[in-house]
């Protein structure tokens, strides 16, 4: 039996600035606002915000081609020497929904502007929440991941070469 509802949200900012293309690495670096809607918010709403360090950030992969949706297994980055993942073993935007979480750093809060680094999103991203994150609610535990992770996400972080 499927019970499959439709849910309906809306953006509560747009990411400004930063990165106009989305690639798979290099996003060292990378510094960008997020501008919340002044139509609906008023600064109140980030109040103590500049607190933490750290946001999560639920954005939507709005440049994503819809053909291009992926359901079943394939590789990371059509890499061979790298396994067959399902959809749910994947990060990327190729998804059901649309949906990236990024945990970012927050620069600094101005106003409604939300300055961040290492927010992989691109310029005009339609972001759907913005949460400060908590250590508290880090992984508990051991942690582990597949091994092809590791070497995939060796550059991700890193800084583009100049150049």
């Amino acid at each position: 039996m499927t019970d499959r509802q439709v849910f309906e949200v809306e953006p509560l900012g747009h990411v400004v600035g930063g990165r106009i293309e989305p690639t798979d690495d290099y996003w060292g670096g990378t510094e960008a606002v997020i501008r919340l809607d002044s139509a609906r918010f008023t600064p109140e709403a980030t109040r103590g915000l500049e607190e933490f360090s750290h946001l999560e950030v639920v954005f939507r992969f709005h440049l994503t081609d819809p053909a291009d949706l992926h359901l079943g297994a394939r590789r990371p980055r059509d890499n061979p020497d790298w396994p067959e993942v399902g959809i749910f073993g994947h990060r990327n935007m190729r998804r059901l929904n649309w949906l990236g979480v990024s945990r970012c750093r927050l620069l600094k809060v101005d106003g409604l502007d939300l300055h961040v680094a290492e927010l992989d999103a691109v310029a005009g991203t339609p972001v759907l929440d913005v949460k400060p994150w908590f250590v508290d609610f880090g992984p508990r535990g051991d942690v582990r991941q597949a091994a092809w992770t590791t070497e995939m996400l060796g550059d991700y972080f890193a800084e583009p070469a100049e150049g």
